[in-house]
């Protein structure tokens, strides 16, 4: 059964893409650095590597925090209030903050950098989109350029440089496309299965033809039954699964009662690694930055699952 809330909020999201929709993006009166804020660091990161010094970027759902379920702190509204642009994901990821969003685009440009992509398939349940994106590489890259397009028209005076900045940052998402590819495709087809606390990795899986299984569902605000975790334990002893993943924003007690449930069986899964999900890793890391979260994802579930790969990653960077 589709909730109220859910309802309401389809409702307001529906609002809202209109308001943002009508509104030009285009400031004639930008003092530099001029201000962006954004929600999640995948975003914020994308944009500090496409405008440089040219504007201050603001994130607010920093690492380790659940964004679908994120309650905004009052810093947190000034840092909106304050800004002259937003970006966020949309698709529902941050869910709490729908109505301080829509509030802000009465004001300013409130751009949602996921959704109106061109030539590229929403991955959909029975009652909701799933966000995820940044999971699949070449779909990052074309909110890349949605990213850069917006940033061009807002700020037209340096368009040049946000376009040919974005340009090399792409040779360098191209060049993690092909290591995951290549990682992923090293794995035994038989153990190309990822399970995860969440499903978050659907386009991981669509992209790289890995099969993927979430013990929770597309939002960590959904819960996973008994059933769920029965199923599961199932699925892993009969495919002899070695091992499942914990993520960095999610509480792993789902994942543990999935292990414990098969070694109840005489299955014993170990803990693949912990994966970075819906927030990057630590300010000024490597894992801190979309890149390095990919990569420390890919190169982690590879080694797991009993892949060839890079020791420390693609770029040789990953901690220990």
């Amino acid at each position: 059964m589709i909730s109220r809330l859910f309802i309401v909020s389809l409702f307001s999201a529906a609002l809202f893409s209109s308001c943002v929709t009508k509104k030009s993006t285009e400031k004639t009166d930008l003092e530099y650095p001029y201000q962006i804020t954004t929600t999640v660091g995948m975003i914020a990161d994308v944009i500090g590597e496409i405008v440089g010094d040219r504007a201050k970027v603001t994130n607010i759902i920093g690492t380790g925090i659940d964004p679908h379920s994120y309650l905004p702190a009052t810093t947190d509204i000034e840092d909106l209030s304050s800004a002259d642009v937003i970006f966020y994901n949309g698709l529902h990821l941050e869910g709490k903050l729908g109505a301080i969003l829509e509030k802000q685009a009465k004001h300013k440009p409130v751009i949602a950098v996921s959704e109106s992509l061109t030539d590229y398939d929403i991955i959909d349940d029975a009652s909701e989109s799933d966000p995820h994106l940044w999971m699949d590489i070449s779909a990052w890259m074309k909110v890349t350029e949605n990213i850069t397009t917006q940033l061009s028209e807002f700020d037209p005076a340096n368009a040049a440089t946000y376009r040919a900045n974005s340009e090399t940052y792409q040779k360098r998402l191209v060049e993690l496309d092909q290591y995951a590819r290549q990682s992923f495709a090293s794995i035994p087809e038989n153990q190309r299965v990822l399970v995860t606390a969440h499903d978050a990795f659907s386009y991981l899986g669509r992209a790289y033809k890995m099969e993927v299984r979430g013990i929770q569902g597309i939002s960590t605000e959904s819960k996973a039954g008994q059933r769920d975790i029965t199923e599961l334990v199932t699925f892993l002893v009969e495919n002899n699964i070695p091992a499942i993943f914990v993520e960095s924003s999610v509480p792993p007690r789902s994942v543990n009662a999935v292990i414990e449930g098969a070694k109840a069986r005489g299955h014993p899964v170990k803990i693949g690694g912990s994966l970075f999900s819906d927030a990057m890793g630590p300010p000024n890391t490597y894992e801190g930055t979309y890149i390095g979260m990919l990569d420390h994802n890919i190169t982690t579930i590879t080694k797991a699952l009993g892949g060839m790969t890079h020791n420390k990653g693609l770029n040789e960077k990953l901690s220990d």
